[in-house]
């Protein structure tokens, strides 16, 4: 896709690169489509255990910060795109929730250490994760426009939206800190 495009990339061209056969792809994954899902859901994999910043509503502000961030730049767009493009099953579309949720796991397995009261699993996802996403899909704005698509257009939503909306590190930091304190007020 670097040295051709999204538009001039086939299974052919991806064999050939692979050193297998049409078929051997074909086989494997049905279509360029399925092919890119799998890719897709890969690179969503998150490389490491979330940072801790010693509370659980800080651990959790800063990750769905960075996740947010993430999922919501071009790159981040496009993986969620394909992941949920080319998987007729589902399957893709629950490892990426997977991922997600075990990262959550790990941030509320430390509070519990730590001795702090943590919600459960699913009002996570629910509260925080769930909102962002569906941002990211079908509502894209100011809370999810990250850093290189930042435009003349977002800087105005952002305005319209108020100083909270411009505030800090832009909206998306805003917007998932906002998810967040209505997860752990006070």
């Amino acid at each position: 896709m670097a040295e051709l495009g999204r538009d001039g990339l086939t299974v052919p061209l991806v064999a050939a690169r692979a050193g297998v056969t049409p078929s051997t792809v074909y086989r494997r994954w049905g279509d360029l489509q399925e092919l890119l899902s799998d890719v897709a859901v890969e690179r969503l994999r998150p490389e490491g255990a979330p940072e801790d910043h010693g509370s659980l509503r800080a651990d959790l502000g800063a990750w769905a910060e960075q996740f947010l961030e993430e999922m919501a730049s071009a790159a981040g767009r496009a993986y969620i795109r394909d992941a949920l493009a080319g998987d007729p099953d589902g399957g893709n579309a629950g490892q990426c929730s997977e991922y997600a949720a075990e990262q959550v796991r790990i941030l509320l397995g430390r509070a519990a250490g730590r001795g702090e009261a943590v919600p459960e699993l699913e009002e996570v996802m629910d509260v925080v994760v769930a909102p962002m996403m569906y941002r990211i899909l079908f509502r894209p704005g100011p809370e999810t426009m990250a850093g290189e698509e930042k435009t003349g257009k977002k800087e105005a939503g952002a305005k319209k939206a108020g100083a909270a909306g411009a505030a800090g590190s832009g909206g998306v930091a805003d917007y998932a800190r906002r998810l967040v304190e209505r997860l752990l007020p006070g």
